[in-house]
């Protein structure tokens, strides 16, 4: 006995809605079934963060090229990809950066001399083996498939643990990153070839960013600035 059209087309719609059941998830920050990584109403949440103008050059020698304010729903996004092992999010925070830092070298017109490069901002071993990740890390290679920039994961070593950075003074700050970078020296000959990128999920008062910076070029590797999902707005200065 044959099956008709009707029956087909009705066997074709449950098959839909059987696969949807797997396809779909809880949105991580509401908890509605959602087939995206955030459902419409919290991306939305989210999209009011983003900066019109995502680069920042208040800070003497390092540009800062951040997706967002943190605040709000954005802030929340960071803390749950940070802290609840949310691989996807990071995905989808990489890929909304690469998009900015595009854009951001299209605008510029003029091609760097040396090819770009993508450094996350380490995390110590010990943090790194508690957390499971470094953050720092998926978000560039989130970046890194939007705009064909290759990472360099360990091209930055943190040789020392560090307390928290965001409990601590200006002065505290700088006293706590002081000698915790170290270039990686297996990385050194290809890094003297490029610009590097910086990586970070947040950029606050700047002291972890510069002293990475100043690491790498005192190995004489150009730094062009750091790109993060979020910065502060109202940093406290560095120098």
């Amino acid at each position: 006995m044959g099956v008709g059209i009707g029956s087909t087309q009705g066997w074709q719609q449950g098959a839909q809605a059987f696969l949807g059941l797997f396809l779909s998830r809880s949105c991580p920050l509401c908890e509605r079934t959602t087939s995206q990584v955030i459902c419409p109403t919290c991306e939305r949440q989210v999209r009011q963060s983003q900066l019109a103008d995502p680069l920042d050059t208040s800070h003497p020698g390092l540009p800062v090229l951040s997706w967002g304010r943190y605040e709000d729903t954005l802030r929340q996004v960071i803390r749950q990809f940070k802290y609840s092992g949310q691989p996807e999010l990071a995905n989808w925070l990489g890929l909304e950066m690469g998009q900015t830092w595009r854009q951001h070298q299209r605008s510029k017109g003029a091609k760097a001399p040396r090819p770009a490069v993508l450094v996350p901002i380490p995390l110590h071993a010990s943090k790194l083996k508690q957390r499971g990740f470094n953050q720092a890390e998926r978000l560039a290679q989130g970046m890194s498939r939007v705009v064909q920039v290759p990472v360099v994961g360990e091209g930055l070593v943190r040789a020392q643990a560090t307390q928290a950075q965001h409990s601590l003074s200006r002065e505290e700050r700088q006293a706590n990153l002081a000698q915790a970078f170290q270039v990686n020296p297996h990385h050194l000959p290809v890094l003297r070839q490029k610009t590097v990128w910086l990586v970070d999920d947040i950029f606050t008062t700047g002291a972890t960013a510069h002293t990475a910076a100043t690491v790498l070029r005192q190995s004489g590797i150009s730094v062009a600035g750091i790109c993060t999902v979020a910065r502060s707005m109202a940093p406290r200065p560095v120098h």
